[in-house]
């Protein structure tokens, strides 16, 4: 029997080349409609943690609609036992120099987009503070973006994430994700997975 577990982003990234809608209601029933017709000739179970569960309701301001609670009711919400998982300790310490050279990557960032500041408010005379805000905002914009894409692209940035690498180890599953730091750390834990574009196809054989 086949154990897929299951990413948030799978429902509202539609880049992710999952190809089950255009928006997420639709992705989500049409999710909802493959798993029942799996589980009805009782070939796969579908996992996600409760931490994924909740992200995946705080995108919705109603969280009592009827496609929504349809599919919570086909999914399995289990956590991973860290307990009886037993992990490489190599795999910690790739981990712990990879947020050593991100927490660096940072603040080089930070220093050189504080400098770009200096420089840009450099000469000019005392302002109001919309003023201010005009002249300092698209600095402070790319600060962000650079920061993002340095201490948190391709990494694992939240428990979430983490929870659904050990329940994919747990229970020996498919991981079906599209971040990029979900799966690179997922493959250095050996776990298995599946590509969000070819998800759907799969469970139609």
């Amino acid at each position: 029997m086949d154990k897929y577990i299951l990413d948030t982003n799978l429902f509202f990234n539609m880049g992710s080349g999952l190809n089950m809608g255009r928006d997420t209601e639709t992705v989500v029933k049409n999710i909802t409609q493959l798993i029942k017709k799996n589980k009805t000739i009782g070939s796969v179970i579908f996992f996600m943690p409760p931490c994924i569960i909740d992200e995946f309701l705080s995108f919705f301001e109603n969280k009592n609609q009827s496609f929504i609670n349809d599919f919570l009711s086909q999914i399995t919400i289990k956590s991973p036992d860290y307990h009886k998982i037993n992990i490489n300790g190599t795999i910690f310490y790739d981990l712990i120099e990879d947020v050593r050279n991100r927490n660096y990557r940072g603040l080089t960032i930070s220093e050189e987009e504080i400098s770009s500041a200096g420089e840009l408010m450099m000469g000019k005379q005392k302002t109001d503070k919309r003023g201010f805000q005009t002249t300092i905002g698209p600095v402070i914009k790319k600060f962000r973006e650079r920061y993002r894409q340095a201490t948190r692209l391709g990494f694992l940035d939240s428990v979430a994430d983490l929870d659904l690498i050990m329940l994919a180890k747990e229970q020996d599953g498919f991981l079906v994700s599209s971040d990029e730091g979900v799966l690179k750390w997922g493959r250095r834990f050996g776990v298995k997975e599946t590509p969000a574009s070819i998800f759907a196809s799969k469970l139609n054989n």
